[in-house]
């Protein structure tokens, strides 16, 4: 069936009907968009602590955090 076949159908169908495919339509995409895998660097949560100075050396950063939080009293 042809993209232009498939419109007429759809216009063809009561409003209900057509609500109906839009739903499905949106399930779908969904459900094919979940099992894309993106690649990490272009994930939008990558660089976004890059220009902040304390994370210029971040192992550092870590280890000062860790101190920190492990050598709190537990309360």
């Amino acid at each position: 069936m042809n993209t232009t076949q498939l419109l007429n159908d759809i216009e063809q169908l009561p409003p209900e009907a057509q609500h109906q495919i839009e739903d499905f339509i949106a399930f779908i995409k969904t459900r094919y968009q979940s099992t894309t895998k993106t690649k990490l660097s272009e994930e939008e949560f990558v660089g976004m602590w890059s220009n902040r100075l304390e994370m210029q050396d971040s192992a550092k950063w870590v280890k000062n955090h860790r101190q920190s939080e492990w050598s709190k009293d537990d309360v």
